[in-house]
């Protein structure tokens, strides 16, 4: 199905355009190129990847690095409570560029604070401390940051996951709102440098197939094995001179859903026009590969053996040609469906897919296109292409177009296109990353949506199972959604249409910007007051790690992943977005519904322990580990904890750790962490990234003791001694993986606002 992309099963050497493997005869074949033993031990460096990270380290060391960013950005979900972190950490003024976009505008007052009273307050911030502000419908936040600051050898930090503008020669990442704060407070970004792994382009695109098919191919080929996860992507090859800029941005937005931690592509003459037309000829400088480069692995695609490509439900993974699809329909639609029930982990809701064929064609109910990833210039100037002339119908079939900017909005308003897609039947909106979190366009109970968006995780898209709702969203380039549609909803790949896929060059407008955006990095009033709505509130306050800690499991999740949508969703909570008490009333709503109740539980377990009120049947229990005979309730802290096989997939929200936090979590227990946000987040808020050594010995409702947590702290973090409690005290094994002195301490104050109080 993927043959179109193949891994090596080892690292390589990039030597002048050309592979040696690094195996027992590497040595010989690059001296034989004419490279000493001295450029062979350094091959490391040569890579893109390398110089970038090494120019904004300021450790001092190249293994252990400290990285300073150019910018950052944030949308209206996360940046309340990141400017909340900060200034109760001491924020002064904002030190480096900080974009502050309202993308996730739903503007909906269920229950929670008016959306636009986010706003209020992120303008009132920018005045303040000195930050740019987007409005409303004026641009998703990573075509904004395309459009006016990913520049060649730069670094950018973002608060969404999918953070990326490798495309353009910026290395960009992802990561909580905790990040971000640091950065805000003059402080760095540590991590230990990243492997690199080369995705090797050969070929040229065939008519009808776009980015969203060569993102799909790699996501289906990487995520599962892990094969790029938490290392840089390294975009090279004789194949990236035959994409065009915007079809290279898209792939590079879905880099994400790989788990890598950045990217990074060779730059030429495309993105030097790219640059120029935006206004920002300076950005561009030549990026690309030194003579030697050595690589941890290399991922060869040939972009011409690339087919129209659909991730089905759930995760953008569950990939396959649409040919392929269309051929085996029931087979593979079948064994969806069963994947679909055993993630909901319900029987009496399911999703029925085998029904929507027709004659051995599939039916879909919905087409969009917007964002990040699709609501780009060449992408929708394709579809309408497609279109020209064809219609969808009048039927349940609708097609939604959210273009990722209004200057593409304007450029697509100046060639005809609006025009063309609306006689076509299809409507178009402002810019909006809804369709990606569930708070647009949310596709009916039991519907098929296919969208050119960048997820499809089962808390996306409108479905809450524990309702009995529940409908499937599958990834497709707008390519295919084009053609889908012209064809009246039957899936049809893009290569089946006769079409001119020609893209006249694009005209950039920037008055809608220089007119609304407003620019106050360098001019902040820092005397200002902050606009504070009602729902708008402050952080609570966090106790600090103790010396022994208890944790109740609370919710005890089995599936081989779980995201952050499932951990805390993202739709309907974004009203509660900047109440940190009322988002966690959402915590795990969608997969555990009892865990707010249990986790409640358990903090006011922990109040009566404060009060000299703690369980004597519990604490005879503690009395049976080892050592532990004469301890009392004032040695020990009780706090709750989820254990999942693998969670923190997806997005960079800080919210998915900090709402288990404000519930009274002290830790998670993970076979291993999905993402490195997702493990960051945990620490920024103060709750111990645990690992099991060997299989689970407790369950839901257990107890389970760490005795001597701090001190464990300040060792090499590889045997944590714990127990689980009942009628005897049975130990077990926990590890973290290494944490810097700061996370340490972080840990150990209880999170990072009460780290820089201290």
């Amino acid at each position: 199905m993927l043959d179109m992309i193949k891994c090596s099963t080892g690292g390589a050497y990039y030597a002048r355009g050309e592979w040696v493997p690094a195996d027992g005869e590497a040595s010989a074949a690059l001296a034989a190129k004419g490279f000493d033993a001295a450029a062979i031990e350094n091959a490391k460096t040569g890579t893109m990847a390398y110089s970038i990270l090494q120019a904004h380290n300021t450790s001092g060391d190249a293994e252990n690095l400290k990285i300073k960013f150019d910018a950052m950005a944030s949308h209206d979900i996360t940046f309340v409570g990141i400017i909340q972190t900060a200034r109760a950490s001491g924020l002064e003024k904002f030190p480096i560029p900080y974009v502050l976009t309202n993308c996730h505008n739903s503007l909906c007052a269920v229950g929670g604070t008016i959306n636009e009273d986010d706003h209020r307050f992120g303008l009132s911030a920018a005045k303040k401390y000195g930050g740019i502000f987007v409005p409303p419908h004026l641009a998703v936040i990573h075509q904004y940051m395309r459009e006016k600051f990913a520049g060649c050898g730069k670094m950018i930090l973002g608060s969404d996951s999918h953070t990326r503008y490798g495309a353009l020669g910026t290395m960009a990442i992802g990561e909580g709102g905790g990040e971000l704060a640091k950065q805000l407070l003059g402080r760095t970004y540590d991590v230990a440098r990243p492997g690199v792994v080369a995705i090797y382009l050969t070929g040229s695109l065939p008519a009808g197939c776009g980015p969203h098919d060569v993102a799909i191919a790699l996501v289906g080929k990487l995520f599962k094995s892990g094969y790029v996860k938490n290392k840089v992507m390294e975009f090279v090859g004789p194949g990236v001179a035959s994409l065009r800029q915007d079809t290279r941005n898209a792939i590079d937005a879905m880099t994400t859903e790989t788990t890598c931690l950045s990217s990074i592509w060779e730059t030429d003459e495309m993105t030097q026009k790219f640059l120029a037309v935006h206004g920002r000829a300076a950005d561009y400088k030549k990026l690309a590969p030194a003579d030697l480069a050595y690589y941890d692995g290399v991922v060869e695609v040939d972009l011409s053996a690339i087919r129209p490509m659909i991730a089905l439900p759930m995760h953008p993974s569950n990939a396959f040609t649409i040919e392929e699809l269309n051929a085996n329909l029931e087979d593979i639609l079948h064994a969806c469906e069963q994947d679909v029930q055993k993630l909901i982990g319900r029987k009496d809701v399911s999703l029925d897919l085998c029904s929507k064929i027709e004659n051995g064609k599939l039916r879909v109910d919905q087409g969009v296109i917007a964002g990040c990833a699709g609501g780009l210039y060449d992408s929708i100037y394709e579809a309408a292409s497609i279109l020209k002339g064809h219609t969808g119908g009048c039927g349940d079939y609708a097609l939604s177009v959210y273009p990722g900017s209004q200057p593409i909005m304007m450029e697509l308003v100046r060639t005809g296109v609006i025009h063309d897609l609306m006689a076509s039947g299809a409507t178009v909106r402002t810019a909006f990353c809804g369709p990606c979190f569930g708070a647009g366009d949310v596709p009916a109970n039991g519907a098929l949506s296919i969208r050119h968006t960048t997820r499809n995780f089962p808390s996306r898209e409108g479905s809450k199972p524990g309702n009995g709702q529940l409908s499937g969203v599958a990834l497709m380039d707008a390519r295919s959604i084009a053609a889908t549609t012209a064809n009246g909803g039957i899936l049809t790949p893009a290569t089946d249409i006769d079409y001119d896929p020609t893209v006249p060059e694009y005209q950039y407008d920037p008055s809608s910007y220089d007119t609304r955006v407003y620019q106050g990095f360098g001019k902040g009033d820092y005397d200002a007051l902050l606009k504070l709505g009602p729902n708008i509130k402050d952080w609570p306050e966090i106790a600090p790690l103790g010396d022994n800690l208890l944790l109740k499991v609370a919710s005890y999740i089995t599936d081989p992943v779980t995201t952050t949508d499932e951990l805390i969703p993202s739709g309907e909570t974004s009203s509660y977005r900047s109440n940190p008490l009322g988002l966690a009333e959402f915590t795990l709503s969608r997969k555990d519904p009892e865990y707010v109740g249990r986790a409640k539980a358990v903090q006011a377990e922990e109040k009566a322990r404060r009060a000299g009120e703690g369980s004597a049947e519990v604490l005879a229990q503690l009395h049976k580990v080892p050592g532990c005979e004469n301890l009392t309730w004032n040695d020990v802290q009780i706090a709750s904890t989820i254990f999942a096989v693998k969670p923190g997939d997806g997005s960079a929200r800080e919210q998915a750790a900090s709402c288990q936090r404000v519930l009274g979590a002290g830790a998670n227990i993970v076979a291993e962490y999905a993402t490195k946000r997702y493990r960051s987040n945990l620490i920024n808020w103060g709750m111990l990234p645990l690992q099991l050594v060997g299989a689970t010995p407790f369950g839901l409702g257990d107890y389970v003791f760490i005795p001597n947590v701090r001190e464990a702290l300040k060792g090499d973090l590889q045997d944590i001694k714990a127990y689980v409690l009942g009628d005897t005290a049975k130990e077990f094994g926990l590890y973290m993986a290494p944490l810097t002195a700061d996370e340490r301490k972080i840990l150990a104050d209880g999170c990072l606002i009460n780290f820089y109080k201290h």
